[in-house]
């Protein structure tokens, strides 16, 4: 059954906001700015240009622990002489304060939205111990703005209720030093949070609104997040510290603990790698890393005494992890299940991993906003005991065919152990069945070229030592390792993004690059895995 919010008691204030939507589909935006968390909470005013069905300006004042909210069809104005007809709508929660995108088609004020002009508000008998949402109950509510755009005295009056409830008003400027005759607010069309126009913000939404979730949770950027790299100061801070101490980096102050234990044995000449290089590594590599973990539950596999030791896999956040890490908790958990997942967040996220001892870092690929909803279609070419690595660059050569003849980005890395995987970022909508079934089609259809090569057992003992094509990682709560993660082996190897023609290069092997030397290919060939973060496509369909 598709998951709808619950039905609020008749006291809550916006009620009626979450009874005119569909929660199972509705996906709106909203754009936050320093500038408009930097006004005082408590009153705040925000006006909207919202084109819906018919253009319209949303009118929102802060009172009572939510946005009360008129809808003006032709915007409010700076001239005294002209009365706008307003139309009293549901309240909208406090987040909706800087919501500025598009909402789907279909839903209820499907359309694409600006924040028009934003500042503060005073109640003018507030100083006489009248409540504002008291003076909206009785149909006379007089203020003053102090916004980018609107500024002066302005009052607000009921004129009518029909037989629905439906409550018309009239929004009028009074005359004071900023009565401007004429003004028109669609001569001032511009966002004063983005500077952009509906145009603008309709044809590149910055995030998305989900009205399923708590408030707090609903705003989800649709751009990767960036960040800036750890500085040189950080890093000598952290040669400084003997074998435990506390570090402070990316503004956290992260406790540090045997750093000098070794974690990965060496490989040919190269020195061991203990835990100060990991936690090294992943501060500078974190600002590339961490947009592939945002906002998805990790599942790390961890190795506290190093490789040379059992490993196992640890999902749950234990309970003494420091509370400004991300969690998130699992509504779907069934008893005896991980509850608690680390939410990577933050590039300091990352180095509390590295120090709990996680070797590799494995996210979802789904958000934690919809978990039952996968963001990539994933492939994973699993080498059997027989396969060799020219046949396993065979394999990835023919799903790179595959792609280009549906018309379908993808993209490889090397998996840092003996495979290669491959990504395919998808809009989120199709379920993990019909993911799983895709990639399955594709699979049996390349493997079908070379049928010599593959084997469609489950156990590996039932392969023959032939490679696998595994599309059961399409699947809730089945992860592949993110990329740029390092690989519990000697060395230290990562899973490292290629290009496609990379396929043909001679010196190509799946753990070439180690967390000494991935850093410098970053910086000379840039992330090549990035538009992942931002493709969205279709899977088209397979006849």
């Amino acid at each position: 059954m598709p998951r709808t919010a619950p039905r609020r008691a008749a006291s809550d204030p916006l009620a009626r906001y979450r009874d005119k939507r569909d929660f199972t589909r509705t996906r709106e935006p909203a754009g936050a700015t320093v500038a408009v968390e930097s006004l005082p909470a408590g009153s705040r005013f925000v006006v909207q240009r919202h084109r819906a069905r018919r253009l319209h300006y949303d009118f929102r004042l802060e009172m009572g622990g939510v946005l009360a909210s008129w809808a003006v069809p032709k915007g409010p104005t700076l001239d005294a002489s002209v009365r706008r007809a307003a139309f009293h709508v549901e309240d909208h929660p406090l987040e909706y304060y800087d919501f500025e995108g598009v909402i789907p088609a279909g839903e209820y004020g499907g359309g694409d939205v600006i924040v028009w002009d934003a500042g503060t508000w005073d109640h003018y008998y507030q100083r006489e111990g009248r409540d504002p949402v008291d003076a909206v109950g009785h149909g006379e509510l007089h203020m003053e703005l102090d916004g980018q755009k609107l500024k002066g005295k302005f009052v607000l009056v009921r004129t009518s209720v029909d037989d629905a409830g439906k409550e018309s008003w009239l929004l009028l400027h009074k005359k004071d030093e900023f009565v401007v005759a004429g003004w028109d607010a669609e001569e001032h069309p511009r966002s004063v949070l983005s500077g952009r126009t509906n145009d603008e913000v309709k044809a590149d939404p910055d995030r998305l609104w989900r009205s399923d979730l708590p408030a707090a949770e609903a705003a989800i950027a649709l751009h990767p997040p960036t960040f800036e790299p750890v500085s040189r100061a950080e890093l000598r801070a952290l040669d400084r510290i003997g074998a435990a101490g506390r570090w402070e980096v990316f503004g956290r102050d992260v406790r540090l603990t045997n750093l000098d234990k070794v974690l990965f044995p060496p490989r040919g000449r190269e020195k061991p790698v203990t835990k100060r290089d990991l936690v090294r590594y992943a501060a500078q590599i974190a600002p590339a890393l961490v947009p592939y973990l945002t906002r998805r539950a990790l599942n790390m596999n961890r190795f506290p005494n190093g490789v040379g030791t059992k490993g196992f896999w640890h999902k749950e956040l234990p309970s003494h992890a420091p509370s400004w890490l991300t969690r998130w908790d699992n509504p779907n958990a069934d008893p005896g299940e991980t509850l608690t997942y680390l939410v990577v967040d933050e590039p300091a996220a990352l180095v509390w991993v590295a120090n709990y001892g996680a070797l590799e870092w494995h996210a979802w690929t789904s958000r934690v906003e919809d978990p039952n909803r996968p963001t990539y279609a994933l492939v994973d070419l699993d080498p059997g005991e027989r396969t060799t690595w020219p046949e396993l660059l065979a394999l990835a050569r023919l799903h790179r065919t595959a792609f280009e003849h549906l018309g379908v980005e993808a993209w490889p890395k090397l998996t840092g152990r003996r495979g290669i995987q491959i990504w395919v970022p998808v809009e989120t909508g199709p379920s993990f069945d019909e993911t799983r079934e895709w990639v399955e089609r594709v699979s049996r259809t390349v493997g079908a070229v070379v049928p010599e090569l593959v084997s469609w057992k489950w156990q590996v003992r039932e392969r023959s030592g032939l490679a696998r094509l595994d599309y059961s990682q399409n699947a809730v709560n089945k992860t592949l390792v993110a990329p740029y993660s390092p690989r519990a082996a000697a060395g230290a190897p990562v899973s490292a993004p290629i290009e496609w023609d990379e396929l043909d290069d001679p010196r190509l092997r799946p753990d070439r690059y180690t967390i000494r030397t991935i850093l410098r290919r970053l910086d000379e060939r840039g992330d090549l895995f990035a538009p992942v973060l931002t493709t969205r496509q279709r899977l088209p369909p397979l006849h």
